[in-house]
């Protein structure tokens, strides 16, 4: 295998015999292929394709790659939850522990931020002392005392997709959805699970913005769970703007806190409920949704969810004050409140260049190794369809210093597009479809 030969032969458009895909695949893990010779075929592939049989040998060189969670001594059906990206997408924060508390385990290989979106594992760091670099071990220990345990990829699992996930963070490779399916679905199907919900993003603000395409991503991975005898449910939800109000790492810890606390916006509580019951009817398939649905909020409205992160945090080192008093997440030396310039109607709140804004003011990653600041960001005050007067609240910007809030306010202005009275505007459902299996 010349690797220089496999990258001619994608560049060319060619598909790879699965063999030497393979081949290709396993001399990058051993060291045989660099980085940056596997950039250019990640780049090759992504604006050449892979095909469902190269798909395939991403997706078992992955999960081959390392080890599997033996899950089967947990008393119980085992369900994960896993988003493909979004601008100010906290849910998986409030749902692990939500869907805890219904007594469904809920083992969670998350990842890091990707592109112009934050990731689960760094929002959970933003908490003081958070561990997300569990060993197998410690993980099955904490899930089966809590209930829920969240952790990135170790070098027992998944390590060729831990490495390349990290590549296609910083070379623009990021939307392949073949790509997107493997790393999603190798990762999950590590972690021996019994059911699995794909939250798949659609909107300007999504790696895949447009309808058709992200249906052909989701039903590329139910296909890849069937496949490999996993029950696998896909939800299609809106991401034409930003998910709640708080967009950045630390701001959107303190929201999902606040969501398990029965506050927050009422987009982030929905949408954390119709997926908490979608991951129960996944446990149960004899459970109908509506009784589903009414379990979850009833374990919302008692505070069991947020007892059981408290206990999570704990769990996983982290202070446990911050569950009482999330305000110690908004801790930015600079903020800036930014007012409407003009009167009318919101009409967008564009969520893509307030997430790249996130990452330029240090709440992501330009390098592949980059530390995160988890105290900067926006808090939104409205949402589209809002009307607005000159000097009502727009947003607040949460920064390091003068300069960046500054550049940031022009950004936040930019971002929120004020039409005439009488316009209304045009916004997906929430929730526009489903995947997979019939609901109960």
């Amino acid at each position: 295998m010349i690797p220089a030969r496999v990258i001619e032969a994608k560049r060319d458009g060619r598909t790879l015999d699965p063999g030497l895909l393979e081949d290709f695949l396993r001399a990058y893990l051993r060291g045989e292929v660099p980085d940056y010779q596997m950039a250019a075929f990640l780049m090759a592939a992504y604006l050449r394709g892979l095909d469902e049989v190269e798909t395939d040998v991403f997706v078992r060189c992955m999960l081959e790659s390392g080890s599997t969670l033996d899950l089967t001594e947990l008393p119980g059906p085992k369900v994960d939850k896993h988003s493909t990206g979004g601008v100010g997408d906290k849910v998986s924060l409030a749902l692990a522990p939500l869907v805890a508390a219904l007594g469904v385990f809920v083992p969670m290989i998350a990842g890091r931020g990707l592109g112009h979106t934050g990731g689960t594992l760094d929002k959970l760091e933003a908490i003081p002392g958070f561990q997300t670099d569990l060993s197998p071990t410690r993980f099955k220990q904490v899930l089966r005392e809590v209930g829920c345990a969240i952790m990135g990829q170790t070098a027992e699992i998944a390590p060729l997709d831990r490495r390349l996930y990290a590549l296609r963070d910083v070379i623009g490779t990021v939307s392949s959805m073949p790509l997107i399916a493997a790393s999603i679905m190798s990762k999950k199907l590590a972690e021996g699970l019994d059911g699995l919900l794909l939250d798949v993003k659609v909107g300007s603000g999504a790696f895949i913005p447009a309808e058709d395409d992200a249906r052909v991503l989701a039903e590329r991975m139910v296909t890849i769970g069937a496949g490999h005898g996993l029950r696998t449910v896909a939800l299609m939800t809106a991401m034409d703007r930003p998910l709640g109000s708080a967009v950045g790492v630390g701001l959107e810890t303190a929201e999902a806190i606040d969501c398990l606390r029965g506050e927050g916006p009422s987009d982030l509580r929905e949408l954390v409920l119709v997926e908490a019951a979608e991951m129960a009817c996944l446990a149960d398939p004899d459970l109908t949704v509506e009784d589903a649905r009414g379990r979850a909020e009833a374990a919302l409205s008692s505070g069991a969810g947020l007892e059981k992160l408290a206990r999570l945090v704990e769990a996983q080192g982290g202070d446990v004050d911050v569950v009482e008093d999330p305000s110690s997440l908004r801790t930015a030396p600079e903020r800036r409140d930014v007012v409407a310039a003009t009167g009318g109607v919101v009409l967008e709140v564009r969520p893509r260049p307030l997430g790249e804004a996130v990452v330029a003011l240090g709440g992501g990653r330009l390098l592949m190794h980059q530390p995160v600041d988890p105290r900067v960001g926006f808090v939104l005050s409205v949402v589209p369809g809002d009307e607005v007067t000159v000097g009502d609240a727009l947003g607040v910007v949460h920064a390091r210093n003068a300069d960046e809030a500054e550049t940031a306010t022009r950004v936040l202005r930019e971002a929120v597009r004020i039409g005439d009275r009488g316009e209304h505007p045009v916004l997906r459902a929430l929730v526009s479809g489903r995947i997979g299996g019939a609901a109960g």
